[in-house]
């Protein structure tokens, strides 16, 4: 078993973390509410530290998973951050979802000071983390990627080096990119069915077994339908991401018409005061226009 140190205890964090405790690995915690590495630590065991560099120091794996770009530096960099106290041979993986532009520049500072750097962007929501059944897209060398993997296994069913360095990051948009137009097609069947008077949940029952069946629809059509949206990514974390995708877009020169459009309309549900709803909320902005 290995020492392990994971920075950052939310609905994702905290829930991995805890299957690192279960597997038996010594974690220790670090989060910027105190309260929160405390009650982990009183549920799981392991220790909490005042810094992610303490966190980091004499630890193998240092994974992260924070909320954004400046985040994941804030909790890299300076001289409380974790790449200051890890050791030449340690490896750190993020679990967060930035862009490629910060996975570059971290993995840059880690190597320079001998560290190994694996950007792991996740996706299965929070469901997906507290029943250690994340998909897990993976950028950097084969080694780090290969010393890093059996560690990722207690929280992940399907985990796969997607390349170099970024890598992971740009397959975790083309994820973002695909859900995006799933919802809204989705909200738009629902939204279609209800006023055309059929029986939402007798439609889905049928069409879900043939071409127009998702994952989404398996398990936000009813939520949907009853106008519940307390499940799962929250369209601000969405909007981040979507943020990162047309950046990116612009970079490479991709063009995301759909993605572009689907990024105002949850604007739309932010407007509405939906910006902690879940990303299926899209059905609800189509109700207050229709």
């Amino acid at each position: 078993m290995a020492k392990l140190a994971f920075l950052g205890l939310g609905v994702m964090g905290a829930p991995m973390a805890g299957h690192l405790a279960a597997a038996g690995h010594a974690v220790t915690v670090y989060n910027r509410t105190t309260a929160k590495a405390e009650a982990w630590v009183a549920r799981h065991g392991g220790a909490m530290a005042d810094s992610p560099r303490e966190a980091a120091e004499g630890a193998e794996f240092v994974m992260a998973c924070v909320g954004n770009d400046d985040d994941l530096r804030s909790v890299c960099l300076g001289p409380d951050g974790a790449f200051a106290g890890m050791a030449a041979a340690a490896v750190f993986v993020d679990h967060t979802t930035v862009s490629a532009r910060v996975t570059a520049e971290l993995a840059a500072v880690a190597a320079g000071q001998g560290a190994a750097y694996v950007d792991a962007p996740v996706s299965g929501g929070q469901a997906g983390a507290e029943n250690g059944v994340l998909s897990i897209m993976c950028g950097g060398s084969q080694a780090a990627y290969d010393a890093a993997e059996p560690i990722m296994q207690a929280y992940g069913k399907t985990i796969r080096r997607m390349g170099e360095t970024g890598a992971g990051q740009l397959a975790k948009m083309v994820n973002q990119i695909c859900i995006a137009g799933l919802v809204q097609g989705l909200a738009e069947g629902l939204h279609f069915a209800e006023k055309a008077g059929l029986d939402i949940r007798e439609v889905v029952a049928v069409i879900s077994q043939g071409a127009a069946g998702s994952w989404q629809m398996a398990n936000r059509h009813e939520t949907m339908a009853d106008d519940r949206f307390d499940f799962g990514f929250a369209v601000d974390w969405m909007r981040k991401d979507l943020g990162i995708c047309l950046d990116t877009a612009n970079e490479t020169g991709a063009s995301l018409p759909v993605t572009a459009l689907v990024d105002q309309f949850y604007k739309d549900v932010q407007k509405m005061g939906g910006g902690r709803w879940d990303t299926s909320s899209l059905i609800k902005r189509l109700k207050a226009i229709g």
